[in-house]
């Protein structure tokens, strides 16, 4: 079943003047159509202005299509009613956890969000546990989160959405701002919400390291989706990706430029011991 469906996605954004008078339209998704299977892990690349945040915003109806149709379970996300079910099945988590986070202790914070749903007391606790667990950050249920560092905070973002229990949660480019070791925790904790949890992941982002181990990536540009395939397909295309102004793993280049010396090596190379192995195999 596919948790995430989109079928011919237009938006434009309309320009006004001070006195609202249309100046020019610009078209930030243009004709995108893509389905994302229930418990996939799913990674959407493409340089800035390609349009890949602004298609994250229609998967829990932040924006609506200008043309086209987004499913989200099934429910059209551009239908008033479908609104609240939408938002309850795709979680979002943005670059700044700062702009996420609204308690003063951590678990306080994390709660809010099913405190908001209605759900019981009791239950609310329980997913506060469960969610925290779940990104590694039980022991500082009681911390202000002011006193977190970047990757602490973006974990605790990520928990505050899994306890609304969503299928799929999306990050748009969630480690934007954290150091390697930041970035090193909340991709952690992403694939553990992935693998064990079977939760749907949507992960925007400029790190290609990030998505080594997704099911499929999509990768946009000028708002087309132009390239879609496993890592190892998009990753052995690494002149198509230097084109689009994108970056390779850097294991992924530097057996790319081996293989341009004419070494026998395989393309699609995507982490270090593949590489050794390969270059074992010459001897």
């Amino acid at each position: 079943m596919d948790i995430v469906k989109a079928r011919n996605l237009v938006f434009e954004y309309i320009r006004r003047d001070e006195e609202g008078n249309v100046e020019g339209i610009s078209t930030a998704v243009d004709h995108v159509s893509l389905q994302i299977a229930q418990g996939d892990f799913v990674a959407i690349l493409g340089h800035n202005g390609s349009g890949k945040s602004t298609l994250a915003k229609h998967l829990n109806a932040i924006l609506y299509p200008t043309e086209g149709t987004v499913w989200v379970d099934g429910k059209d996300t551009s239908a008033e009613e479908n609104l609240w079910a939408v938002r309850q099945n795709v979680g979002m988590v943005f670059q700044n956890p700062d702009n996420q986070i609204i308690g003063q202790v951590v678990e306080e914070d994390v709660g809010f969000g099913p405190e908001n749903l209605g759900v019981p007391t009791k239950e609310i606790w329980e997913r506060v546990e469960e969610s925290l667990r779940a990104v590694g950050m039980y022991e500082y249920r009681k911390h202000s989160p002011n006193r977190l560092s970047g990757g602490q905070k973006q974990r605790v973002s990520i928990a505050g959405v899994l306890a609304m229990h969503p299928k799929c949660i999306v990050l748009d480019e969630p480690t934007a701002m954290l150091d390697p070791s930041g970035r090193k925790e909340v991709i952690r904790a992403v694939r553990g919400l992935n693998d064990v949890e079977g939760i749907t992941v949507i992960l925007i982002t400029h790190y290609m390291e990030e998505v080594i181990h997704a099911n499929k990536i999509f990768v946009m540009d000028g708002g087309k989706l132009v390239m879609e395939g496993t890592p190892r397909e998009i990753f052995s295309q690494v002149e198509r990706l230097k084109e689009l102004r994108l970056d390779v793993p850097q294991v992924t280049l530097l057996a790319h430029e081996l293989r341009k010396k004419g070494l026998p090596i395989p393309e699609g190379i995507l982490e270090r011991k593949e590489l050794v192995e390969a270059l074992r195999g010459l001897k």
